[in-house]
């Protein structure tokens, strides 16, 4: 008996949400205090991902087959970081200088 091909779309969806679900009991765990921001992104993107399948409306702003926009992606990450406490600073290095030829 063959099973059927898994759905990328349901996959990416289930993904988003176990991954926001991380992110919020994380910071529970650890204690951390997310913003009043940072705590309303994870649930208004929960509920969008639960209610629409992704988070966001644009196809300009993500993959076709994604849940969540690349940006969203970028916030997720930084708020489970902060739960983590590995809490990074704006690294920018500045430009180098080409020596001049000749």
């Amino acid at each position: 008996m063959k099973r059927k091909a898994p759905d990328p779309k349901a996959a990416a969806k289930r993904a988003a949400l176990n991954a926001l679900r991380r992110a919020r009991r994380m910071a529970d765990k650890s204690g951390v205090e997310l913003s009043e921001w940072e705590g309303e992104f994870l649930g208004s993107v929960s509920d969008r991902v639960k209610t629409y399948g992704r988070a966001f409306g644009d196809p300009e702003k993500g993959a076709p087959g994604q849940a969540l926009s690349a940006m969203q992606h970028v916030k997720l990450k930084e708020i489970a970081a902060k739960a983590k406490g590995e809490k990074k600073g704006l690294q920018r290095r500045p430009f180098k200088r080409r020596k001049a030829d000749g």
